[in-house]
């Protein structure tokens, strides 16, 4: 996924509100923008920290202008736009990227299932059953190497795998897919000390027949792109 229109340079100056974070260009204009991400941003929200913001080009949105892309300590980059992921594993999919999701005649994203949710991918062919694919966004890193989920408690979350397993015991193929939206990790395991329940509800979805994916991303401020996949450890 190429960004375009080319993103902004900027300063972090503070995170707050969920959405809201101010900025300063290189210009020295101060600026608010748009945070599109509920979580609790653990590691990524740093004052001073150089980040990437895009522009919308759309001069009646109340913010033109999102924050994508933070750069961390260790030259790691890391996407805090929790709407790209989805968008970025479509892409894949529809590319053959993705070997473990690939032969499906469509994809179609948001699609109503379970009890009230809906499904990020639903993947569909008249040869197979459905595949219901969940994915969730991965930015915590918290030791060398080593990716973690969820960075804050998330009922949503522990919802989406109780659903997930039930559609896994109903016959249908079931995945939650953890996209690494930052560099500089090589496995991923669940964050339990955050959230044990997220914790027990990925362990009883994986024993109930969900699969679990998880791949990594090449990030810069011209691109991201999904790179391999990397172990789960549970």
């Amino acid at each position: 996924m190429k960004f375009d229109p080319p993103l902004q340079p900027a300063t972090l100056l503070k995170r707050y509100k969920r959405f809201l974070a101010d900025v300063e260009l290189e210009t020295g204009e101060l600026m608010t923008v748009h945070c599109a991400n509920p979580g609790s941003m653990m590691g990524l929200k740093e004052e001073g920290a150089r980040v990437w913001i895009s522009d919308s080009q759309n001069p009646k949105r109340k913010l033109r202008y999102s924050w994508e892309l933070v750069e961390l300590p260790n030259n790691a980059m890391a996407c805090i736009n929790t709407a790209r992921p989805n968008h970025i594993v479509h892409d894949a999919i529809r590319a053959n990227a993705i070997p473990e999701l690939a032969g499906y005649e469509s994809c179609r994203p948001e699609v109503k299932y379970g009890t009230g949710s809906r499904i990020d991918l639903l993947l569909e062919d008249e040869k197979k059953p459905p595949c219901y694919v969940e994915i969730k966004s991965v930015t915590l890193s918290r030791e060398p190497g080593k990716a973690e989920f969820p960075d804050s408690t998330t009922a949503r979350g522990t919802k989406h795998m109780e659903e997930l397993a039930r559609r896994a015991v109903d016959g249908d193929r079931a995945v939650v897919f953890f996209l690494v939206s930052r560099t500089k990790t090589d496995h991923f395991t669940p964050a339990e000390d955050i959230d044990p329940a997220y914790g027990t509800a990925l362990r009883n979805a994986i024993a109930s027949g969900v699969e679990a994916i998880c791949y990594c991303c090449r990030i810069d401020p011209t691109e991201i792109v999904l790179d391999h996949p990397i172990p789960i450890r549970l």
